[in-house]
């Protein structure tokens, strides 16, 4: 497991050292310093596709690590009882001090005064500021300012660097506090065990089911088998690109049935695949897909799991998916079928009218607008239409050209072309 290590250049060598002596074989020390602890945010995201967790010096750096774009698990080294037992014997056995009259940010009031009585030291002139996740870590330097500064206290404790170089600097008596080696160790152990878990996650047996419910029409026997063959190379081919995105392999076992193979960690960083091709089976073969998703320790165990997903996805409609993972937790939809679901009845008589005078149907006609949806755009062009619905860019410009003369799109602009000729024109369909 290789560790993002980030704080100040002593604790990042106290975390090393622990690494060193005691988990040498399984963690890897990737350290960060940084001067100011604002540095986190940029920290991280120039470097988390270099590490697989991050541990954190202390809980100051949670607003920034927040900020990150990192999605990967998040320890923080905590100041404890036993962290301020050291403190203090420094203070009151090393340096022969006072330690009734000091400030001390981080720790909990609790933990500070049940530290204090156990010790059988008074605590009637402590000054504790505990630490939130709201408070900038400014107002804790002013706080120990204030404190000291109107006689209050004697000594400042803190757990941050910066708060601890700046009280030096205006000759504050200032200690630091800091994370002890039990506290280091477990967040080590709990950070090994969360990536060990998650490792075995991901190398899990993916299987999915994929089923496309057929039309039945009154055809002879010739044209049914003509058109069957044509409809399961169409599917196979969206399936076999399915499969390779997600580095996976595929069997059909039946009419328009497919089982698909891959690993959880694959299926879940190109999960959005499973969209794209319900999209496609909307867009190529207007027939409603629908997608089970087993994940399991065993084969079996994830077949068992793809065919309960597939039963939730039929039950809930066309064109979605589900999962039933290793725990049998179910999730889904993965999408939004209503996206994809082409009805006649929910189109107004007048857009209607238009569309039999121009010629074009209606499955095309939302084909298209879906298409245009799905591309995240407010317009669309002909070579968007032939790339995604396989036909030529030809046909494509005749059906936009005759929904404008419908009144059913509008010429919005245009682009240029890959090849020399004339700019592609773009359209945005226009229902009003």
């Amino acid at each position: 497991m290789r560790a993002g290590i980030v704080g100040p250049q002593d604790i990042v060598d106290s975390i090393i050292k622990i690494i060193n002596d005691e988990f040498k074989q399984t963690i890897l020390a990737v350290p960060f310093i940084y001067k100011k602890p604002s540095e986190t945010t940029s920290i991280i995201n120039d470097n988390y596709e270099y590490v697989d967790v991050w541990i954190f010096s202390g809980p100051g750096l949670y607003p920034f690590a927040e900020e990150s774009k990192s999605k990967q698990p998040f320890f923080y080294l905590l100041t404890d009882g036993f962290s301020l037992i050291k403190t203090l014997m420094e203070i009151g056995y090393n340096d022969q001090k006072n330690l009734s009259r000091l400030s001390i940010d981080f720790l909990t009031e609790k933990n500070v005064i049940e530290t204090y009585k156990d010790l059988g030291l008074p605590t009637d002139h402590l000054g504790i500021k505990e630490y939130s996740s709201s408070t900038p870590l400014e107002e804790y330097l002013l706080f120990h300012e204030n404190m000291y500064q109107s006689n209050k206290v004697d000594i400042c404790v803190t757990a941050l660097r910066f708060i601890y170089e700046e009280l030096k600097r205006k000759n504050i008596p200032v200690y630091r506090i800091l994370p002890s080696r039990t506290n280091i160790r477990e967040n080590l152990q709990a950070a090994l065990q969360k990536w060990d878990a998650d490792h075995s996650k991901k190398s899990q047996i993916a299987i999915l089911f994929i089923k496309v419910k057929k039309k039945k029409k009154q055809m002879n026997y010739q044209e049914m088998n003509y058109d069957t063959n044509r409809l399961e190379l169409k599917l196979e081919d969206l399936v076999l690109s399915f499969a390779e995105d997600i580095s996976g392999s595929f069997v059909p076992v039946g009419m328009g049935t497919f089982i698909a193979f891959s690993t959880r960690g694959s299926l879940s960083e190109k999960q959005y695949r499973i969209e794209e091709l319900l999209n496609k089976c909307a867009l190529l073969i207007n027939l409603p897909m629908n997608i089970g998703i087993g994940y399991g320790e065993s084969t079996l165990n994830a077949e068992e799991n793809a065919r309960s997903a597939l039963y939730y996805s039929q039950n809930y409609g066309p064109f979605s998916a589900f999962i039933v993972d290793s725990n049998g937790r179910v999730d889904g939809p993965l999408n939004n079928p209503e996206d994809l679901i082409f009805e006649e009845k929910s189109t107004n008589e007048d857009i209607m009218k238009k569309l039999r005078k121009c010629n074009v149907t209606l499955s095309t006609f939302h084909k298209i607008m879906t298409l245009q949806k799905q591309l995240n755009n407010e317009s669309i062009t002909s070579l968007d239409i032939s790339t995604w619905m396989q036909m030529t860019e030809r046909n494509a410009r005749r059906i936009l050209s005759e929904l404008v003369e419908a009144e059913l799109a509008l010429v919005i602009g245009s682009e240029p072309s890959e090849k020399k000729g004339r700019p592609r024109n773009k359209y945005r369909l226009n229902l009003k």
